[in-house]
């Protein structure tokens, strides 16, 4: 077993970077940095600091759902991605915490 860390970006599916949804611009940036890989992950509801409940609607229509990027990489990968990434994120929740990767 290896230690690790896991990064998770929290974002709302329709924050944008330019004309691309942020957690394109988000992913793009990781293989840009050579992240060992991600995962983008659309949740079902939930809610931030505003209070606001995100959740999808009637009919699969969303109401800016929530969208979690997960990175597990090197303590000094992630921090690297930390400082990379982190100026694209306005309103979301970055969160580094440590991790076994368990081959």
């Amino acid at each position: 077993m290896t230690g690790a860390r896991q990064l998770l970006i929290c974002v709302d599916e329709n924050d944008t970077h330019g004309d691309v949804p942020l957690y394109e611009a988000i992913v793009r940036r990781l293989v840009s940095l050579e992240a060992a890989g991600a995962t983008v992950t659309a949740g079902i509801m939930g809610f931030g600091k505003h209070g606001r409940v995100h959740r999808k609607r009637l009919f699969g229509v969303s109401d800016d759902r929530p969208i979690v990027i997960s990175v597990v990489d090197t303590p000094e990968k992630i921090e690297k991605i930390v400082t990379a990434v982190g100026p694209l994120v306005r309103e979301g929740l970055m969160i580094v915490s440590s991790c076994t990767i368990v081959p």
